[in-house]
């Protein structure tokens, strides 16, 4: 069973506003300090990115439906913070002590911030296999579309993709697997392609049949057709 976020395809839910050009890009103040503070909570090295889409993703369903974009992100961090004992619940609420904390000293530094956000995560790995699909191959994703490392664990295959038959468009080299990364399993670098859907494939009535959906799917996601 998939868990609220996973949302693609779902009706019911509207059309998506994706604003304008002269939209700001922080509708408040607050959201750019969420970001600020989730990058920075990020540096200091104890978890990693599946890992912090994986705790967004873990919210309960009824704070998930009701927070905005950035009160998922609060929430998931808070839970990272704590969860990986870097706060209390005690420091959230203000109440901690005021001795150093044992992480200060890596802390981003405010001259660090530009070169960190360019030099950004690179997740590409080296691997010595020869991938199993090719430009052009016909795939078939597994079903159901499930973490098979992990019990209700962090996976990138959407639910609405599952058991779907697709085309290889292109193969983008070995990346990090985020279905062992998120859970501490390690790295698993495995090949990562660009799959081309047709809409008639994914759902039963699509508005545009003839649209097509492309999907960034590891390796063990996909099936000889």
């Amino acid at each position: 069973m998939t868990r609220v976020h996973d949302m693609g395809g779902r009706y019911g839910d509207g059309p998506v506003d994706p604003g304008g050009p002269d939209d700001p890009v922080f509708a408040q103040d607050w959201h750019a300090r969420a970001l600020a503070v989730t990058l920075a909570c990020g540096s200091l090295g104890q978890w990693n990115l599946d890992m912090s889409r994986h705790a967004r993703e873990c919210l309960s369903p009824k704070d998930y439906t009701r927070f905005s974009y950035y009160e998922k992100w609060m929430a998931g961090l808070a839970d990272l913070l704590v969860g990986n004992g870097v706060l209390t619940k005690a420091d959230l609420a203000g109440q901690g002590d005021d001795m150093p904390h044992p992480l200060a000293t890596r802390s981003m530094k405010p001259e660090a911030v530009a070169g960190i956000i360019a030099k950004g995560g690179p997740a590409d790995r080296p691997y010595s296999e020869q991938p199993l699909f090719q430009p052009g191959q016909t795939v078939r994703t597994r079903r159901p579309a499930d973490n098979r490392l992990t019990d209700g664990g962090h996976t990138r295959l959407p639910a609405y993709a599952a058991g779907a038959t697709g085309r290889i468009l292109r193969h983008h080299g070995a990346h990090v697997l985020p279905d062992s990364n998120a859970h501490t399993l390690g790295e698993a670098p495995e090949p990562l392609y660009t799959v081309v859907f047709k809409a008639e494939e994914l759902w039963a009535n699509p508005e545009h049949p003839r649209d097509e959906v492309t999907l960034d799917l590891w390796q063990s996601y996909l099936r000889p057709a």
